[in-house]
C-alpha cells in the first residue's frame, strides 16, 4: 500500500494496514538532506529531494510544500531576508495602518516567485513520485496572512478597533488564496494545506467573526476543484476547535496544547479525520522511544482511531533520526 493510497483509504474510512505517518518535517528535512535552509525555501527542486529523502527513509506517507509562510506575503510586497541556515525574516514594507491593508492589490501567483515556485515543486513532486505519496500544497489563511502584512501587535490592534478595514484586507487575501489554490491543484496537489496559526491567540468570537467563514470559503473552493482540505492552527484550539471542524476541512490539525481530542469525536463528521498531535519537543524530540509509541496510541484512542501519525506541530531540527524511526514505527504499531 503506498502513502497516498493509505492516506486517501484512511480518510474514506475503509480498512489500512495501519493509520497514515505524516509529519511536518520542514527544518529538520533541510538538515537530514544536508541542504542550508536557504536553498530549502527558495531551490524547489532542492526541497522536493530533500522531502522525497525523508519521506522514503523514514516511511512517511505524504510530502508537502511547507517551509515558511512568507510566500503570498512576498507577492503583497512583504521583502523577505533569507539567511543561509535560519529563519527568513520580514525586513520592510508592512502596511503602514489597517485603511492601506483594506485595499490591497491583487497579486498573480504566476507573477511572483515564491509562489511560482511552489507551483514547480508540485510538478516536480508529480514528475518523481506519480501516485506514490499523498502531495499537500499550502496557503496561508486569512488571519495570518493579515498579521504578516501588518505585523502581530498592529494586527492585534485593528481586530478590535478597525474591523470593517480588517476584513476587506481579509477578504482580498480570500479570493487571491482561492486563485493560488486553483493553481496548486492543477500542479499536481491531492490536498491544500491552510495555515491559520495566530487564531488560536484571538479566541473564539474574534476567530468566528474574521476566520471561520473565510476558513470555510477555502475549504468548499478546494472540495469544488477536487482535491481536499487540511486546516492547520497551531496553539490551544480547544475554544475553537468545534468551529474548526465545521469549516468541514477533510484534516484537522491538533496542537499538543489542545488537552484532549475525545469531546470532540463525536461532532465530527464521517469524512473528517484529526492529526497529531504528540509534543514535537517533550515527545518526539527529547522521549524514549516508549514514550513516543505511549503517545502515538493515546492520540488515537483519544480520537478513537481516526487520526493521522503527527506531532501537533513542525518536528524540531534537534530531533535524532533514531527518534524520528521510531515515531514511524509507532505509526506502524
Amino acid at each position: 500500500m503506498t502513502g497516498l493510497q493509505r492516506t486517501l483509504s484512511f480518510l474514506r474510512g475503509e480498512p489500512v494496514d495501519h493509520p497514515p505517518f505524516h509529519p511536518i518535517i520542514m527544518r529538520w528535512a533541510a538538515k537530514y538532506s544536508d541542504i542550508n535552509y536557504r536553498n530549502f525555501c527558495l531551490d524547489p527542486v532542492s526541497k522536493c529531494k530533500a522531502m522525497i529523502l525523508c519521506a522514503r527513509d523514514f516511511n512517511m506517507d505524504w510530502v508537502t510544500v511547507m517551509s515558511d509562510p512568507w510566500a503570498e506575503a512576498s507577492a503583497f510586497g512583504i521583502q523577505i531576508e533569507y539567511p543561509e541556515n535560519s529563519l527568513p525574516v520580514d525586513k520592510g514594507g508592512r502596511l503602514p495602518d489597517a485603511k492601506a491593508a483594506s485595499v490591497l492589490d491583487h497579486y498573480n501567483p504566476l507573477e511572483n516567485i515564491r509562489c511560482n515556485n511552489r507551483l514547480t515543486e508540485l510538478r516536480e513532486f508529480r514528475k518523481l513520485i506519480a501516485d506514490e505519496l499523498f502531495i499537500v500544497g499550502w496557503v496561508e489563511g486569512p488571519v495570518a496572512e493579515y498579521v504578516d502584512l501588518r505585523g502581530a501587535s498592529d494586527a492585534s490592534m485593528d481586530f478590535l478597533l478597525e474591523p470593517e478595514a480588517v476584513e476587506k484586507s481579509m477578504d482580498i487575501i480570500v479570493e487571491c488564496a482561492m486563485d493560488f489554490i486553483s493553481c496548486q491543484i492543477k500542479a499536481g496537489a491531492h490536498c491544500i494545506g491552510i495555515g491559520d496559526a495566530f487564531c488560536s491567540q484571538i479566541g473564539p468570537e474574534l476567530y468566528s467573526h474574521f476566520a471561520h467563514t473565510r476558513q470555510k470559503k477555502l475549504v468548499d473552493h478546494i472540495h469544488s476543484e477536487g482535491a481536499l482540505a487540511k486546516l492547520h492552527i497551531c496553539g490551544n484550539t480547544q475554544s475553537i476547535l468545534k468551529q474548526m471542524i465545521q469549516t468541514g476541512a477533510d484534516i484537522i490539525d491538533i496542537d499538543h496544547l489542545v488537552p484532549t481530542m475525545k469531546e470532540f469525536v463525536s461532532i465530527r463528521g464521517s469524512w473528517q479525520v484529526f492529526s497529531g498531535k504528540s509534543d514535537p519537543v517533550t515527545i518526539i524530540q527529547d522521549g524514549s522511544p516508549e514514550i513516543i509509541k505511549q503517545s502515538v496510541l493515546e492520540d488515537l484512542k483519544q480520537a478513537g482511531g481516526r487520526c493521522i501519525v503527527s506531532a501537533g506541530c513542525e518536528i524540531t531540527p534537534g530531533t535524532s533520526s533514531e527518534n524520528m524511526r521510531a515515531f514511524s514505527l509507532a505509526a506502524k504499531e
